[in-house]
């Protein structure tokens, strides 16, 4: 499957959405913690495609990048936030000005055929899957 890679402003990536260090999630009663710039994913692996779901509720399409590069989709955004009138929170869950994904594709995705919309603040990417990663699951007989 992918591999995040959440290096977004210096955070290094922590393998596959958990880990010791850069964590996401509870791993041995360790607190949840986000990278600063990183907004949440989830990855729906389909018959034919991946799709990237990006929880970029603010961020205006025309605002959003998306690029692939050495088989790594980039996903990046960035708005307007008026300086002076910044928040001051309390608890930060996800950034208001910028922000950045990073996932290695591992051979497995169409990339001329990548493509991406966005819905109710939520940035979809979908994946084409190719040749390789469509073959189906193979069960071995246990004699």
């Amino acid at each position: 499957m992918f591999r995040d890679h959440n290096s977004a402003r210096g955070a290094q990536g922590c393998g596959q959405a958990f880990g010791k260090h850069g964590h996401f999630g509870h791993h041995r009663g360790e607190h949840f913690r986000r990278p600063k710039y990183s907004l949440p994913i989830n990855i729906a692996d389909n018959e034919a495609n991946f799709e990237v779901y990006v929880y970029a509720l603010g961020y205006a399409k025309e605002n959003i990048k998306i690029s692939v590069q050495d088989d790594v989709l980039y996903i990046s955004g960035t708005r307007t936030v008026d300086e002076e009138n910044l928040p001051s929170f309390s608890k930060q869950e996800y950034p208001i000005k910028s922000f950045e994904r990073m996932l290695n594709l591992n051979g497995q995705v169409d990339v001329a055929a990548i493509s991406a919309k966005q819905e109710d603040g939520v940035l979809i990417v979908t994946l084409p899957k190719n040749a390789e990663a469509q073959k189906p699951s193979q069960e071995i007989p246990v004699n």
